[in-house]
């Protein structure tokens, strides 16, 4: 084997391999990498070092298009079973400051994404989303609501229609993935 091919493997297994011992998910296999360490080729969960620039990126780009710090909140994204709910909060309850501008940023998306307006996801993740084509598509089978937490804001997605919940649900798992936020990827 020549060394630059053996290089190269090393740089994709090594760092899926220690995302395996994490039990990280692979954003793009969608799966557990510990199942295989080759199922993950990029090994881009938190913690490893080829999926640090991408997750800085997001964080980068997350702060400029939400309005707020991501190290000092805590984003969520749960599936329900007729849609799901995208909550922020603050990782300090003191934290007045983040708390208004995630209420603000909250509310705002609620009627961006009402209006069919996903442009800020598709700015922070510098791609577009799986499910918004189908969340665009079957928009008025969609109802989104905000409601104030305590630190913070949801956004609760709701609909009876199969395909506008499965797109819905496809939206909040790459967000689960892509945020590395640990929730559950299935409905609860």
């Amino acid at each position: 084997m020549q060394r630059s091919t053996l290089l190269l493997l090393m740089a994709v297994l090594v760092p899926a391999a220690a995302l395996a011992e994490t039990g990280h998910e692979c954003p793009l296999a969608g799966k557990a990498a510990s199942n295989a360490a080759h199922d993950c080729p990029l090994g881009a969960g938190k913690g490893s070092a080829t999926g640090h620039g991408h997750a800085a990126d997001v964080a980068r780009r997350g702060e400029k298009g939400m309005g707020f710090s991501q190290e000092r909140t805590t984003h969520h994204f749960l599936l329900a079973s007729d849609g799901g709910s995208i909550e922020v909060t603050v990782n300090d309850p003191s934290d007045t400051v983040s708390r208004d501008q995630i209420r603000a940023h909250i509310a705002h998306i609620r009627e961006m994404f009402a209006g069919g307006d996903f442009s800020i996801p598709m700015f922070v993740h510098d791609t577009t989303p799986p499910g918004v084509s189908t969340m665009k598509r079957r928009a008025s089978a969609i109802g989104y609501s905000y409601e104030d937490l305590p630190g913070g804001g949801r956004v609760v997605i709701s609909t009876a229609d199969a395909d506008a919940r499965d797109a819905v649900h496809d939206f909040l798992r790459f967000q689960i993935q892509e945020h590395g936020t640990g929730d559950p990827t299935a409905v609860r």
